[in-house]
């Protein structure tokens, strides 16, 4: 357009008046201007000529050529998009399509340019608007003149036709390009008039008297073996389907179609067979390819402007489409090959019936296509039916290695322009699909089944076509993989039928459709229940084909499912209103998202959906009805309905209370559980099913016990299992294995003397009270509660709670307790060895020490365990009870990991000396005790730990200083990790966090003022656990020449301050838990380990606490931080579960089945989970299970790095233990294992590039709970 030259001018200007004359009637009659501007606005839908203007046709051919390719492209990639997710429209297509061009630069550049010119001619025309007005009529008869006796030549390219062509095609001219297109001309004469023909504007062509006469040539034509003027014909239809209105490029359609239906009828032709495959670089396949795409083309463009027309039109479109796609080869015996028909290569060129999918789209088209379909054309239907069934029918009849056997040889015949007859059948199924999956939207789409096949007994009904579907996705993993075509797009079967059934779910018809019964979505529900329970499926359903997928606005099939099941519960799907199965409906589809939210990885999917709530809503309303369904009166007409009413209602009540409990499987899954209410209820309910152990399969029973452990690490669930009676029943078993046994065994077997320190019967109760005593669970039940101490026991006084285990087991401070016992040792070696367990936990072993002085009475049991040797010296009797309590002495008074501290062996060795550890009955331990290894002391700082300090100076970019700290502080730790130890760690953390704190955008609570002073705090108390627990940090910190002398009293001081500080800062809590009364309820481990890595200065330890008191990472390394803290929201708060729990244990459970599958499975096997040993590591800073350097190391590891390297140590632990894990599962008492036992050979810095890995993997999402645990309410 930059040569626009006044003859340009002249011909824009004709073309404008012509316009106006043409609407000047409309225009004059306007009543205002602005209504003048509507009427031109509109003028496409009240003018029928308006596409015969030559303006308008001007405008459309520059549109073309200038933004024509880039449409194409745009609309090529777009469809290639939305083809994978048949949700989206047409529409939405045109409308994206038409914004990325409106958004483009050609477009731009286009406006500006029509613009310009417009300006030009515009202001030309109103200068010269009085003669132009006098001259008018003159002016346009010189035109219809010269238009009349013009002649258009073939010297003219597409882009500048509309200037240099005359404006009307001369019905001569046509009469002579007939003659000279007669096949008996030369080659040359019918291609010049070839080339004439299509530089003509088609519109003329068509509207001249012999068009039909015209037509038939070029159809005849078409069969010329001549690739070029089949070619020129081609480009002639497709001009015409481009710039012609549809009652002439019906025309073009119907005949080119008639010609491929005639072609393939015709046995002359040399088709291609199904055996021998379709080679696309054969020069007929290749013209038989081009006009069946030019067809496809049309069919998918034609839905966008046929409405503007009458249905006529439309109808004679879709019948010729249909015929055509009908048309069968019949096999003969001089031709046993099958033929391949149409429907073959409309596959090929369009494999996703996308021509299908817009036909269906409006309701004006749709009602044609279908009832053509159900009165000509079933055919259609049945064939695509049946390419189903054999798909089916050769999955489950073939191997799965034959078909990926075969599928490989079929890929390696030069790929790109070879399709192999398997591929063909393949290609033509997932068309078939594709169509019946469209089909199936639509209520009339569905009347048209049953189907009748041949071959075929019954008829396929909607039902089992749908059973069918779920078959496929079953069978889809060992089909074969069609390599041809998998590389652009994704033609797996499970995606396609997966698309199908998510569009069924979100169509609220669906369910009106008489087949689409309940029992097909029972069935449908039971085969996703079946795919979900396994791994494969599960991620198939959570992540799609593609996990890696960044595409949210896909849906996954756990999406869809999750929101079908909410539909059904809120009973949103008013079909089903007054349905007698729609609660066996609804339990189908929630059992489906019970295998889903069961897992930490499907919880967080479905977690916007908000089931819990929706479950718990349903559960109260059902609960509601049961109790109002009256008391049948004998003789009355409602007893029969009522005894059917209530057994239903009942088995409902308990179907939500199982899907509630079950989420109850994951940490974050227990926190929206409690959120409900409904913790008491559900426990209680699991209590239920699993006393009937002959009905609970062993897997399930795995399932209960991984759910009381769960349960049992949170106070609230603690005290659910009391009240439900389920603790109740564990000691009344265990009670009647340790101290009665069986009686009907015993009548006829005298019992074994048990030979193992925990008798067999009584190891299964033995690790589920393992399970079960948490130190939440711990302080709920036994906090504030005296022991009984009776003066007499009775031998049938059975104990039915754990204060009732403590006092007849543990602590057997009288000899009444001890005559109560029918097998004293036994029973009290089964007690200590619980006790050593639990006291695992220093705060629950801080707990049992303050209310029952558990040290004294071993000690004094000790004593009273001697005989005299001389006057002065007294021996120990050496049996199986004093070595247990010298071992339990030993681990409960003293601290250190695995290389601080010696633990006494709990059996006797061979030998004259059978046990030569020392006993003792008073303080302090014997020194043999305590480890020789390295002590702390305060190294000299070398280069690396120098360089790292001097790091840590702020910088103007806040972001690139934080970055490269956290990279030189990685350094040192892998390099030389022991560096980062004693003042300088001390130093190192101070000034980071400070640093840090001083940073906006590192801070994550807000600033609090603080001014106490020591005198303010002096007199303020701490709690027996606190104080016992301040003297073991001092022993500690003695041992490891950190603290001196006094430093108990600054200890004390910290512990004061820090208790008021966070006063501050918390809620009043009104709640029946122990643990939300008053302050934290244990000891506060990690200011107990900062104030050792300060060395004992308390201004310090203050200063420091301040400061981190700001940061995210203080609500994950600080435990007490957040208790009752007004930062969480008053649902979460009222749990009483902390967010370590609820989203560090959840990560670490979610990160361990990914990592490490083989430890996640040993837990599961075990009845156990990761998160309550995690929390428990976590919650005392890793004190007795990690060095003191390697308990440094993870401080500042995660205060560093971030909060998320708590989840990430957590999973290189884990890691690290791996071969003991799976020993231990093995042998039956991992739990035992994990409590008791230091990690030994475990170092942080040994795992960095590890826990690198796993930062570049789940950091963001991670991060991103983590930073949430403010806002997370339900």
């Amino acid at each position: 357009m930059a040569l626009f030259s006044s003859k340009d001018e002249v011909m824009l200007q004709t073309m404008l008046r012509q316009l106006f004359q043409s609407v000047k009637e409309k225009i004059t009659g306007a009543p205002s201007l602005e209504c003048a501007e509507e009427i031109l606005l509109r003028l496409e839908e009240t003018d029928e000529k308006f596409h015969n203007y030559e303006f308008v046709k001007y405008l459309r051919q520059h549109i073309c050529n200038t933004l024509g390719s880039m449409i194409e492209e745009e609309m090529e990639k777009c469809t290639s998009d939305q083809n994978q997710g048949e949700d989206s429209g047409y529409d939405t297509v045109v409308q994206h399509v038409t914004k990325r061009t409106q958004e483009s630069k050609e477009y731009k550049e286009m406006m500006y340019s029509l613009k310009n010119i417009m300006m030009v001619v515009v202001e030309s025309m109103i200068n010269k608007f009085e003669e132009d007005e006098t001259r008018s009529e003159d002016r346009q008869r010189k035109m219809q003149k010269e238009q009349s006796g013009s002649c258009c030549t073939d010297n003219c390219s597409d882009s500048d036709s509309s200037f240099n062509q005359s404006y009307k095609f001369c019905q001569g001219k046509l009469r002579l390009i007939l003659d000279q297109l007669d096949p008996g001309q030369p080659k040359e004469v019918r291609y010049e008039a070839l080339q004439i023909l299509c530089s003509a504007p088609p519109s003329d062509v068509l509207s001249c008297e012999n068009w039909t006469t015209l037509c038939e040539k070029l159809t005849t034509s078409l069969s010329d073996p001549d690739p070029m003027f089949t070619d020129r014909i081609l480009k002639f239809y497709a001009q015409t389907f481009t710039l012609s209105p549809l009652h002439m490029t019906k025309e073009i359609y119907t005949s080119l179609a008639k010609y491929l239906e005639l072609y393939f009828l015709s046995r002359e032709n040399h088709l291609p067979t199904l055996s021998a495959g379709v080679d696309i670089t054969s020069s007929n396949v290749t013209r038989l390819l081009k006009k069946v795409r030019l067809l496809n083309e049309y069919q998918k463009e034609a839905p966008s402007f046929w409405i503007r027309h009458p249905e006529k039109y439309m109808e004679e479109i879709v019948e010729r489409t249909l015929s055509l796609l009908s048309v069968k080869q019949e096999q003969s015996h001089l031709v046993p090959q099958k033929i391949l028909d149409p429907i073959y290569f409309f596959a090929l060129v369009d494999t996703k019936a996308v021509w299908f999918k817009k036909w269906m789209h409006a309701y004006y088209s749709r009602t044609t296509v279908l009832r053509l379909l159900e009165k000509k054309y079933k055919c259609l239907i049945t064939t695509a039916v049946q390419q189903c069934v054999q798909y089916l029918e050769l999955c489950e009849a073939m191997k799965a290695d034959e078909i990926l056997g075969h599928s490989k040889h079929c890929g390696n015949k030069q790929k790109s322009f070879y399709y192999s007859g398997q591929e063909l059948q393949y290609i033509y199924f997932i068309h078939s699909l594709c169509l019946l999956g469209r089909l199936l939207i639509y209520t009339q789409g569905r009347k048209l089944f049953p189907i009748k096949l041949k071959n075929r007994k019954d008829s396929v009904s909607l039902t089992s076509l749908l059973v069918l579907f779920t078959q496929i996705i079953y069978y889809s993993p060992s089909c074969p993989k069609m390599t041809s075509i998998v590389y652009s797009e994704n033609y797996s079967p499970a995606s396609m039928v997966t698309d199908i059934l998510r569009m069924l779910c979100d169509q609220k018809e669906c369910a009106a459709a008489p087949d689409c019964s309940e029992t097909a979505l029972i069935h449908i529900a039971d085969i996703l229940a079946r795919i979900a329970s396994v791994e494969e499926g599960l991620i198939l359903l959570l992540y799609g084909e593609n996990m890696n997928s960044s595409e949210e606005e896909s849906l996954t099939g756990a999406h869809i499912i999750a929101k079908f099941s909410k539909k059904l519960l809120e009973e949103d799907i008013s079909i089903f209103s007054g349905s007698e199965m729609l609660p066996v409906v609804k339990g189908a589809f929630i059992s489906v998202c019970r295998q889903i939210y069961g897992t930490c990885e499907g919880l967080q999917v479905l977690l916007p959906y908000g089931l819990h709530e929706s479950i718990a809503k349903a559960w109260k309303k059902t609960s509601l009805l049961s109790e109002r369904i009256p008391t049948p009166v004998e003789g009355s007409d409602s007893v029969s309905s009522v005894s059917q009413e209530s057994p239903n209602s009942l088995a409902w009540e308990d179907n939500l209370l199982d899907d509630l409990l079950n989420f109850a499987a994951t940490p974050k899954g227990l926190l929206l559980l409690q959120r409900t209410g409904a913790i008491n209820e559900c426990v209680t309910f699991m209590l239920s099913q699993y006393a009937k152990k002959p009905q609970v399969s062993r897997q399930k029973e795995f399932g209960y016990e991984v759910l009381v452990v769960q349960v049992a690490s949170t106070a609230a669930g603690a005290v659910a299992l009391q009240n439900s009676g389920f603790i109740s029943a564990l000691i009344t078993e265990l009670w009647s294995n340790l101290e009665c046994g069986r009686d009907d065994v015993r009548l006829t077997h005298p019992r074994a003397t048990p030979v193992d320190p925990i008798d067999r019967s009584c190891q299964k109760s033995f690790l589920a009270l393992v399970n079960l005593l948490s130190y939440p669970a711990v302080y709920e039940l036994t906090g504030n509660q005296e022991l009984p101490n009776k003066a007499e026991y009775s031998l049938r006084e059975v104990p039915t709670c754990i204060i009732d285990i403590m006092d007849r087991l543990i602590v057997l401070n009288s000899e009444a307790k001890i005559r109560s016992l029918l097998n004293y040792e036994q029973s009290h070696t089964f007690g200590l060895r619980l006790l050593s367990v639990v006291c695992c936990d220093l705060d629950a072993l801080l707990l049992l020490e303050a209310q029952y002085q558990v040290s004294d009475m071993l000690l004094h049991a000790q004593e009273e365990n001697t005989f005299e040797i001389s006057e002065n010296h007294r021996n120990f009797i050496i049996d199986g009870l004093s070595v247990e309590r010298n071992h339990v002495l030993v681990r409960i008074n003293l601290i250190g990991g695995p290389s601080e501290r010696i633990l006494p062996p709990r059996m006797l060795e061979k030998g004259d000396d059978p046990y030569p550890w020392p006993m003792f009955s008073s303080y302090p331990l014997p020194h043999c005790y305590l480890s020789e290894g390295p002590r702390s002391a305060d190294i000299k700082q070398d280069n690396d730990i120098g360089n790292l300090l001097s790091c840590f100076k702020m910088s103007d970019k806040q972001t690139e200083w934080i970055e490269n700290c956290r990279r030189q502080f990685c350094k040192t730790m892998k390099s030389k990790p022991d560096a980062v130890h004693g003042s300088a760690l001390g130093e190192l953390l101070e000034k980071w966090v400070l640093l840090l704190a001083e940073n906006p955008s590192e801070c994550y609570f807000p600033s609090v003022e603080y001014t106490a002073t020591d005198a303010n705090v002096k007199n303020e108390s701490l709690s027996s656990v606190q104080q016992l627990g301040m003297k073991m940090t001092v022993r500690y910190g003695k041992f490891l020449n950190l603290l001196k002398d006094g430093a108990e009293n600054d200890l004390a001081l910290v512990l004061k301050h820090c208790e008021k500080f966070l006063k501050q800062q918390q809620s009043a809590v009104t709640s029946s838990l122990r643990c939300l009364q008053g302050n934290y309820a244990g000891h506060d481990w990690f200011v107990s380990s900062l104030f050792m890595i300060m060395r004992g200065d308390k201004e310090k330890t203050l200063h420091f606490l301040q400061h981190f008191s700001r940061l995210l990472t203080s609500a994950f390394l600080w435990v007490p931080r957040l208790h009752n803290s007004r930062y969480l929201p008053v649902d979460t708060l009222g749990t009483g579960i902390h967010p370590i729990y609820f989203c560090s244990a959840h990560y670490i459970e979610m990160l361990l089945k990914a990592e490490v599958p083989l430890v996640f499975s040993a837990f599961h096997m075990s009845g156990f989970a990761p998160s309550q040993i995690c929390l428990q590591w976590i919650t005392q800073c890793f004190w007795n299970y990690l060095d003191w350097i390697e308990i440094c190391h993870y401080i500042a590891t995660c205060v560093v790095l971030g909060p998320d390297y708590q989840v990430y140590v957590c999973i290189a632990i884990l890691k690290h233990l791996q071969r003991d894990i799976l020993q231990h599962t093995q042998a039956q008492d991992l739990q035992v294992f994990l409590k008791e036992e230091a990690l030994h050979g475990f170092r942080v810095s040994n795992y960095f590039d590890y826990m690198e890995n796993l930062e570049q993997n789940y950091r963001p999402v991670l991060l991103r709970d983590m930073r949430s645990i403010r806002m997370q309410s339900s």
